[in-house]
């Protein structure tokens, strides 16, 4: 006759759902005891004794399961300890999902959903929090996920790629760019940067490294074009080309030395890298030499710190300057 252990419609599953009554309601700080343990076995269509569940708790701490006894007073409590993931470094994921611009409402708690299965119920708990993102507008294509998947195939396998990219029109419709054409790229890499996804790819047609935004791609096709720019991009570094650029937008890659007040150091380190040159200048400045990408919102940046931060050559750029100043003097 069989033993009344072996009697329960899921007893082949009993170390599964061990496994998941440990991973969903334990943690360090909340145990169940032995009864508790065989209650929710039961609940689950599988039957268990003390003396067996201690031997699947050996086998489970076998497979690398950290399951840990503490006893308080006369009871004895079990809990599941370590995990892969740490709450902390859960937490840090959540608030990046959330605060990530490029990611849709709907996926982003579809993420964070998954992120605190990884965790007991009491400390998912801790991990429904909201960050708060002044101003922060999540991105409406939902297909982000998808075609994050597809240029990852492409640089794989070593493929172009061919897309449509859109744009919003005084309608608030997406708008086809370039009539409706595709576009032809070789993808070389994936950014992220200003809050957004960007793809680092080489356009054929122009002969130069260009950036698209991940969000505002349509369509995307893997050819069997193999990909063109190898010699472009055996010299091209991803950080430096992220520096020169101010909110992604591009413009003629330029040397300029900027004149910046000795209390925005903190400003320059952070804007281009603690390898700045740091040259004193006077008492209340130095000089630096940076790599950027001459454009209106460059020019923007440089003005939103007032007399803080001057371009002091080369002079055609000084003058570019200038000329943006007169033109916001005329319209204000």
């Amino acid at each position: 006759m069989a033993s009344k252990e072996r009697k329960g419609d899921n007893q082949k599953l009993k170390m599964l759902y061990l496994t998941k009554i440990f991973s969903e309601e334990t943690d360090e700080q909340h145990g169940l005891e032995m009864p508790e343990i065989i209650l929710r076995l039961e609940s689950y269509g599988v039957n268990a004794d003390r003396k067996t569940l201690y031997m699947d708790f050996e086998e489970l701490r076998h497979f690398g399961l950290d399951i840990i006894s503490e006893k308080s007073g006369r009871n004895t409590f079990y809990y599941l300890a370590s995990r892969d993931f740490e709450l902390p470094e859960l937490k840090l994921l959540v608030d990046s999902v959330q605060s990530a611009k490029f990611i849709t409402d709907k996926k982003s708690n579809e993420l964070i959903k998954k992120l605190e299965s990884l965790v007991s119920k009491y400390e998912a708990k801790q991990l429904q929090r909201q960050v708060v993102i002044s101003g922060r507008i999540k991105a409406m294509n939902e297909s982000i996920y998808y075609n994050v998947d597809k240029l990852h195939e492409a640089i794989s396998a070593d493929r172009q790629i061919r897309f449509l990219y859109y744009r919003w029109n005084i309608k608030k419709e997406m708008e086809l760019r370039k009539n409706g054409a595709k576009y032809a790229v070789s993808p070389w890499g994936l950014m992220w940067d200003d809050e957004n996804y960007y793809l680092v790819g080489y356009d054929s047609e122009d002969l130069k490294i260009k950036h698209y935004r991940v969000d505002k791609m349509l369509k995307i096709d893997v050819v069997q074009e193999k990909r063109e720019g190898k010699e472009a991009f055996r010299q091209f570094d991803m950080p430096k080309y992220s520096k020169s650029l101010f909110g992604m937008f591009g413009g003629e890659e330029r040397t300029v030395a900027l004149l910046i007040r000795k209390d925005l150091v903190g400003v320059a380190i952070d804007r281009f890298g603690k390898d700045i040159a740091i040259i004193p200048y006077d008492e209340e400045h130095f000089k630096t030499m940076v790599n950027v990408a001459v454009s209106p919102q460059f020019f923007g940046w440089v003005m939103s710190f007032g007399t803080g931060i001057r371009v002091i050559s080369p002079e055609d750029v000084v003058e570019k300057l200038k000329e943006e100043i007169r033109q916001l003097s005329e319209v204000y």
